[in-house]
């Protein structure tokens, strides 16, 4: 197949990442909800180190990219990513039991999930909330993620971050601005970059901790569906929740193409056979417009929208 990488300094790329760099990727197998066009360049990182130089390379080539954890919460176009996208497969953790209080240090690409779980094991406590978050620490921290009266704000301490003009710095948990699944870097569309953080975390016993995961992970089963999807697609507006103004709709098990409204929680766009980019876009057109039309409420976003979109869907992603 014909490399897509036409306005991109290839040879240059190619120089600088040899073999690692791959060309023409389909991003759907990146993503949560298995949907996103190709990439013209992607090149897996595997540490923080490794991120900060491909970073600083892209930066200084003027090649645009763009930073994929998890892959969820973010809607990548059909038409795909006119740049480098950076897997991010840092994810090195490491947990310090005696400090105080005690803490969890990782690389932006360690699963949230996983370091929940490795703090469980040595009973300590306060990222339960995190067993069951899709997604990677970096995209948390971004986003501010949480669950069951847990999120971010409340357990990160300090991260590293890579500036495009100040380099490498390290701001404490005021700097981000924190709202509710916000972040100063995801509101000013900041270049900074996330490489590691801290954690803080409080001392109780494995088996107590063990029982509060297991109690959200059959709460989260209950209420939320299985299979491909991207998360929490709408914020909760103030005083109500967007699940149930979507229900309260008529909404609840819509279907465009392949993607449908979840019969189990109409906040979450499930991929059910083959959807594309394109069908999520026009079923959150339909749910906003609707529930707009009903109860005079516009939902807001809280997946982001990536990629080559159409002037049209562009609109949307101002929106964020």
């Amino acid at each position: 197949m014909k490399s897509l990488l036409t306005d991109l300094p290839l040879q240059k790329l190619r120089e600088q990442f040899g073999e690692r760099l791959q060309e023409n990727v389909r991003l759907a197998n990146y993503t949560a909800a298995r949907v996103g066009g190709p990439a013209e360049a992607l090149l897996v990182v595997n540490s923080a180190e490794e991120l900060e130089r491909a970073v600083t390379t892209l930066w200084e080539l003027k090649v645009p990219f763009l930073i994929l954890g998890g892959g969820a919460n973010v809607l990548v176009s059909d038409q795909g990513y006119r740049g480098v996208v950076l897997l991010n497969r840092a994810h090195t953790i490491k947990i310090h039991a005696q400090t105080e209080p005690p803490t969890v240090w990782a690389e932006s690409g360690a699963n949230l999930g996983m370091i929940a779980r490795q703090a469980a094991l040595r009973g300590l406590s306060g990222l339960e909330w995190a067993n069951t978050v899709p997604g990677t620490l970096g995209g948390a921290i971004y986003g501010n993620a949480g669950a069951f009266g847990g999120d971010m704000h409340g357990n990160l301490l300090m991260a590293e971050i890579l500036h495009p003009s100040e380099g490498k710095q390290t701001w404490q948990v005021e700097r981000f601005g924190y709202e509710y699944r916000s972040s100063v870097l995801k509101r000013s569309g900041t270049k900074a970059v996330i490489l590691s953080a801290t954690l803080k975390l409080e001392r109780s016993t494995p088996q107590a901790v063990k029982e509060k995961m297991e109690e959200f992970s059959t709460r989260r089963k209950q209420t939320q569906p299985p299979g491909a999807s991207l998360g929490s697609m709408f914020k909760n507006p103030p005083g109500d929740y967007a699940g149930r103004l979507i229900e309260a709709a008529g909404l609840k098990g819509m279907r465009v193409g392949g993607v449908q409204v979840s019969p189990v929680h109409a906040n979450f766009f499930v991929n059910t056979e083959s959807a594309t980019a394109s069908d999520y876009r026009q079923l959150i057109e339909i749910v906003r417009k609707t529930v707009e039309e009903k109860f005079g409420i516009r939902l807001e976003l809280e997946v982001e929208l990536v990629g080559d979109w159409q002037d049209n869907e562009t609109i949307l992603k101002g929106q964020q």
